[in-house]
């Protein structure tokens, strides 16, 4: 029977099925701590020591102190994670997306996380799901996770991007699309052309298939993927996956890379997409970084961008770099040096801006940002537009 990757993935977990319903059993996990704290407090009323499959406590929303409040968060973090043997990693060290694909991420294995954006990880070739605090809290006590039968969208991907087109436009392309309803109970696969696109480039757009409204985002294990995890020193954790030949899909979309061009997202939703060279207005403030397009790959086109020019007066520039690895991997290359020069505001790798914790901008000022998300009042300010680009938009 020919399977496509999805199938590949999930068939050697799966301890249930039937025609509504897989369950299925999970190999790691990931919170962060908005949502971490009431999903272990939930574990502790489990009966359980340690937590049955690998667990990840990230520290990424609330770093910024402005009580006591967030600080004891953290302390509670830290000594659960100890009590159960979960891999905790503190204030600074960067989202947990960013960081679950430099250091934990596998291909062939389940991710289940308490964040909507964990399928980010589907661009090293893993199922990662988002669900509830209480969903993960019972895989951390080793109980199976639930989905109903999944139908798969093939989005298969000719060609190459060109020039100034990235692959944050090819996700808004897709969004314009299929937009943001309608999506519910599907998966999407993504096949083709995808040697293309680096692992980065792959979390970019499997990252955003959570405003899409499907249940996860995957693509193929393959050679790049291979020199992704050989780069990261983890070169034990590559398996190949790929889809048969003659793999079935529920529905396919075909897209041309070639034709993809630079795209902007208009408040107040990611799927209301226009191209670039429509989209007029003044811009006060640009925000460049989240767990969609924080990586060095990104960082370093925008330092390039920058290199010996001065940002206008009337506009605040924010960089936020997505890992504590990408941030000194800046400062000893020197783009770190380029950005202070700019006049560029770096922040602490965090969530920040993309969650409306910091930076909100001014009263019906515009926003050019590279997260996620725009909906109304999200970045802190309700009379705000907010608008989604690439960075090399």
């Amino acid at each position: 029977m020919s399977l496509n990757v999805f199938e590949k993935i999930l068939e050697p977990h799966i301890l249930e099925q039937n025609d509504n319903e897989v369950v299925f059993q999970v190999d790691q996990t990931l919170t962060q701590d908005a949502t971490g704290c009431m999903s272990y407090l939930q574990l502790e009323t489990l009966p359980t020591t340690q937590t049955k499959p690998k667990a990840y406590s990230y520290i990424d929303h609330n770093t910024i102190q402005q009580g006591y409040e967030n600080t004891d968060d953290h302390t509670y973090l830290s000594s659960v994670a100890k009590k159960y043997g979960i891999t905790f990693s503190r204030a600074g060290n960067g989202i947990c997306h960013q960081l679950h694909l430099e250091n934990a991420a596998a291909p062939k294995k389940t991710l289940l996380g308490s964040d909507s954006h964990t399928p980010t990880a589907g661009g090293i070739g893993m199922l990662a799901i988002g669900a509830g605090g209480l969903d993960v809290a019972a895989a951390n006590a080793g109980e199976p996770y639930r989905i109903p039968r999944q139908k798969i969208r093939e989005i298969h991907l000719t060609g190459s991007l060109p020039e100034h087109s990235s692959a944050k436009d090819v996700i808004l392309e897709i969004l314009y699309k299929l937009t943001t309803k309608g999506n519910v109970g599907w998966s999407i696969e993504y096949t083709g052309d995808i040697d293309t696109l680096t692992v980065p480039e792959r979390a970019t757009i499997a990252n955003m298939g959570a405003e899409l409204g499907v249940t996860t985002s995957v693509f193929p294990s393959d050679k790049v993927t291979k020199q992704f995890l050989k780069a990261q020193g983890r070169l034990n954790d590559w398996q190949q996956v790929e889809a048969d030949r003659n793999a079935a899909y529920d529905d396919t979309l075909e897209l041309d890379l070639t034709k993809i061009e630079p795209l902007v997202a208009l408040p107040h939703s990611p799927d209301n997409v226009t191209p670039a060279r429509k989209a007029k207005r003044r811009i006060q403030q640009v925000c460049i970084g989240s767990c969609t397009n924080s990586a060095y790959r990104d960082l370093m086109m925008a330092a390039k961008m920058l290199e010996g020019k001065t940002i206008a007066e009337s506009t605040s520039l924010i960089i936020t770099p997505g890992s504590r690895r990408v941030l000194q991997m800046l400062a000893e290359n020197g783009a770190l040096a380029i950005f202070l020069s700019a006049g560029a505001r770096v922040t602490e790798p965090s969530c920040g801006f993309c969650i409306g914790a910091c930076h909100a901008p001014g009263t019906q000022q515009a926003s050019v940002r590279t997260s996620n998300r725009n909906f109304q009042g999200r970045s802190g300010t309700s009379d705000a537009g907010v608008y989604l680009t690439s960075v090399e938009t």
